[in-house]
């Protein structure tokens, strides 16, 4: 092996290394994550199995259940969060995510009565006006989900995700219709 050989496995070995860290990095940051999730999920179970708990702590449970992909038990938590309402001015994120929670059961007729519920709520929630458009895409119903979206694009001109998909409706309702 000459000296432009070695070389060359050295530049390979410190880019292999340099790889091998950068993807330790991210994994160590995933199950930091994860751990932190487990744990207020221990944390809020644990304390919501002994005694009543505030919205806040039930919408936070509904939550992590959501981002876990456990609809089922983060719609319990959720209605009972709705159930004991008590005042909490910020109640339309609830709604918005029980809606999500049904989606994720591909229940769309009460993901979108807990979404209009939400915009009742508080009638600018461009989120819920986003999430209540992509029901109605997946009930076909185009009309509807294109409304949606332009409303939510007079609220927030620079949404992108209503931008997109009313530009591809759009491009869908100009192809049916030809």
């Amino acid at each position: 092996m000459d000296f432009s050989d070695k070389n060359l496995l050295v530049v390979y070995l410190a880019a292999f290394l340099l790889l091998l860290s950068v993807a330790a990095f991210f994994i160590l940051k995933q199950i930091i994550k994860n751990q932190k999730i487990e744990n207020a999920l221990t944390k809020l179970e644990r304390k919501l199995k002994n005694e009543r708990g505030t919205v806040p702590e039930y919408y936070e449970l509904g939550s992590i259940y959501l981002e876990k992909k456990m609809f089922i038990q983060a719609i319990m938590m959720l209605k009972k969060a709705i159930k004991i309402e008590d005042g909490t001015p910020e109640i339309a994120p609830i709604y918005n995510a029980l809606g999500y929670a049904y989606f994720g059961q591909e229940q769309y007729d009460l993901a979108i009565r807990q979404y209009k519920e939400a915009i009742k709520l508080e009638p600018e929630y461009v989120m819920a006006m986003n999430n209540l458009g992509h029901a109605y895409e997946q009930k076909k119903l185009t009309g509807q989900a294109l409304d949606i979206y332009e409303q939510a694009l007079e609220l927030e001109p620079e949404n992108e995700t209503a931008k997109r998909r009313s530009q591809s409706l759009r491009r869908r309702l100009v192809v049916s219709s030809k």
